[in-house]
This record gives structure tokens, C-alpha cells and sequence, in this order.
């Protein structure tokens, strides 16, 4: 039986209303390119979700065994389409003030659970 691990981010949209709504459209049902999800699967990501409030978004992820975040970034530098997906929803998003430079996605710290 697989075990799921969640991971949880975080990433801030630039503060521009058509820009937000614009990735909002690039992220709606069927609007993710299949080479991108199948790069989250192959990875081992099970479940992704992003939630957004104002410009900051977290990004909820529950892997199976198989996930390590180092190989899905190695992963990532070797796919093209990621590649390019990439560099297309940079132009949305900002860096959070305290990221390192162009480190895009910050994990979050569990700091409750009931």
C-alpha cells in the first residue's frame, strides 16, 4: 500500500488584477498543458491544489513514496515543456520578499494540526 506525504508552498502573483486572472484561466480545467501533468505524476505528486487569496497563493501537494523534491527539480531542468511553462507563468509570479533569488515556490512550516 502506498503512503501519501503532503507538501505544502507557497508563491506570490504579481499584484495586477488581469495578470491574476490570466493565470487563474492558465490554471482552470483542462487548461494545464498534459506534459505538465504528466511531469506532476511522474514525479509521484497524487494530488495538487492551489488555492489563492488576494496575490499570495499555497500550493497543497500529497506525493506517494516515489517524490523527491530534488529529483522532480532535476526532473524539471530536463523537460522542455516544463522548461517553457516555466518561464510562461514567471511573468505572473513574484518571488515572496524573503525567498532566496529566483527561488520561486516556498515550502510552508507545519506549525498546527488538530
Amino acid at each position: 500500500m502506498t503512503r501519501t506525504k503532503r507538501f505544502c508552498y507557497s508563491c506570490d502573483l504579481k499584484n495586477d488584477p488581469e495578470l491574476i486572472e490570466e493565470y487563474k484561466a492558465h490554471h482552470a480545467p483542462g487548461a494545464v498543458p498534459e506534459a505538465i501533468v504528466k511531469s506532476i505524476k511522474d514525479a509521484g505528486i497524487e494530488n495538487m491544489e492551489i488555492y489563492l487569496t488576494g496575490n499570495r497563493m499555497f500550493m497543497i501537494m500529497e506525493v506517494n513514496e516515489s517524490f523527491d523534491p530534488a529529483k522532480k527539480a532535476e526532473m524539471d531542468a530536463n523537460n522542455p515543456a516544463v522548461q517553457k511553462w516555466e518561464e510562461l507563468m514567471w511573468k505572473f509570479q513574484q518571488s515572496l520578499p524573503w525567498a532566496e533569488k529566483d527561488e520561486k515556490w516556498i515550502a510552508l512550516e507545519k506549525i498546527f494540526q488538530l
